[in-house]
């Protein structure tokens, strides 16, 4: 069974998840039916990238390995999700049989077992490789040593992580050059983007990869709707790591629904803007020089996100866990860390507005910005999914080598656990599973360079996020009872990993309200 049997296998698939697709169209309201609009989401999201990660077949014997491994693992989930409703979704039993068939061949424990630490080329042209070489050793030198301590006790990121990253050009990585950034307005600009998140992902989540993410998100909405005094005002500054940022969007009452928020921005009759409301999950917001505000500039709640602006809020930084800033007239800023299992050192803030009073300027697009809040801050966002894919990735690649490192050295009746077949199939299922979704942040960063990728940027944010908590659940149960030490990286990744399906976009949401919207209505 070669490649041309891939394809019938993939066009199977398809068809599967097409009749399910058809089944919850004739019913009333199909988004009622989020069970099944969530598993199809899910299926949808696998076969996009498992069609993406098929031209990686033709690059070497090992890359065609872990393709097979790869369909063969999202063939038997999608067997799996439609057992019992073949019948209800009308699907023909030589689908059923194509996917059947391909597992059988290329999904059994030996053919797991063979793809465990592979050599791989990287595929990447001379200067990409160098992209990741530089990030990569950046992480080992500069924030490995930090990692472990700030995870544990909670601290603030390094000044030296920020500064370092500041040296190399991190924050500008998709900023146009005019205002004082890298990016070229070519697919190399994503492309950085992505390897850096990911190499600097594998020393640390969250004092490596999610640094680069926030000032990407304001930079994005400030680019594609801000004045060009803003542009030339506050783009060099978020470039250059002199202004790093925050985004205050989500509310203690309302999270992903963001047309509802009520944090107000009432205009005086001097022009300015008095900001009152509550933030929460407000990441780097005490450090953040700059905050990201999504505020309803319109009081009209029945309009829902047409009623919403962007402002970018100038602020002092703030060491710690808590800060409160004071105005002469009255006004308030106070923030406070919300304790977290993991993801620590940038610190999660609850943020409180009292009459905050900025400048006229602070309104992203002036006058012609009111109400367009949301779509530019969706425009950022699409932007951070690509991201958090590129972080679930580097957590992943850090997992699978400190899982294949331990399985070598640790002996278990007689035998290293990396010569027993059930360590060796979950490895080389890591390895797949990693391998697969690289490369489709790499697909969806090219789309994204030329404007489309929305839909494509939620699916693998979605598959990459729940992938990287069975990686790492997988990794600390090679390591047994040491796994659940703290005194070995992986319990910090396990941790780390959780939050992944949850921020930029919570997997629920992410698969009803954006992925089987999509792909109900295509």
């Amino acid at each position: 069974m070669g490649i041309i049997d891939l394809e019938n296998s993939l066009r199977s698939a398809e068809k599967i998840i097409d009749q399910g697709l058809n089944y919850l169209r004739k019913q009333d309201n199909p988004e009622q039916n989020q069970v099944f609009l969530y598993e199809l989401a899910h299926a949808r999201s696998a076969l996009s990238i498992a069609q993406g990660f098929k031209d990686f077949a033709e690059k070497g014997d090992n890359e065609k390995l872990l393709v097979q491994l790869f369909c063969a693992d999202t063939f038997k989930s999608l067997s799996t999700m439609c057992f019992g409703r073949e019948r209800l979704w009308g699907i023909e039993d030589k689908d059923i049989q194509h996917l059947n068939d391909y597992v059988a061949l290329y999904g059994s424990p030996d053919h797991y077992s063979s793809a465990v630490d592979l050599p791989l080329q990287s595929h990447l042209s001379e200067e990409l490789e160098l992209v990741a070489e530089t990030f990569r050793r950046f992480g080992k030198e500069n924030i490995e040593e930090h990692a472990e301590r700030v995870h544990r006790e909670d601290l603030d990121v390094p000044e030296s992580i920020i500064v370092g990253l500041s040296e190399l050009g991190c924050f500008g990585l998709s900023i146009p050059e005019v205002y004082g950034g890298t990016a070229t307005g070519t697919s190399f600009d994503s492309y950085g983007m992505v390897i850096a998140t990911e190499e600097l992902s594998k020393a640390s989540l969250s004092i490596g990869g999610s640094l680069i993410t926030r000032p990407e998100i304001l930079a994005r909405a400030i680019e594609n709707g801000g004045t060009e005094d803003q542009k030339e005002r506050l783009l060099p500054l978020i470039a250059s790591g002199q202004c790093m940022s925050a985004v205050a969007v989500t509310e203690p009452d309302f999270g992903s629904d963001v047309a509802s928020i009520k944090t107000t921005a009432k205009q005086l009759p001097d022009g300015d803007w008095e900001l009152n409301g509550v933030k929460t999950w407000c990441t780097f917001a005490g450090r953040a020089d700059l905050l990201m505000v999504l505020a309803r500039t319109n009081p009209d709640i029945s309009i829902g996100h047409r009623g919403l602006s962007i402002f970018v809020v100038e602020k002092e930084r703030a060491e710690g866990h808590s800060f409160s800033f004071h105005q002469d007239h009255g006004g308030k800023l106070e923030g406070r860390s919300i304790p977290t299992l993991g993801y620590r050192g940038m610190h999660s803030f609850e943020v409180s507005f009292q009459n905050w009073k900025v400048p006229s300027r602070s309104l992203v697009g002036g006058e012609s910005g009111k109400g367009k809040g949301f779509y530019l801050q969706m425009a950022g966002f699409e932007n951070g999914r690509l991201q958090t894919a590129a972080r679930a990735v580097g957590v992943m690649q850090r997992a699978y080598e400190e899982a294949v490192a331990y399985s070598q050295e640790r002996k278990v009746f007689g035998l290293a656990l990396a010569d027993y077949e059930l360590t060796q199939s979950k490895l080389g299922r890591m390895s797949a599973l990693i391998q697969a979704c690289r490369q489709y942040t790499y697909r969806v960063g090219e789309l994204m360079s030329i404007g489309e990728g929305t839909l494509e940027a939620a699916m693998v944010k979605a598959y990459a996020c729940k992938a990287a908590e069975w990686v790492t659940r997988e990794a600390m149960q090679i390591h047994g009872g040491f796994g659940y030490a703290e005194e070995y990286v992986v319990s910090r990744l396990y941790v780390d990993a959780r939050v992944l399906s949850i921020f930029e976009g919570a997997d629920e949401t992410l698969c009803l309200k954006l992925i089987g919207r999509r792909i109900l209505n295509p």
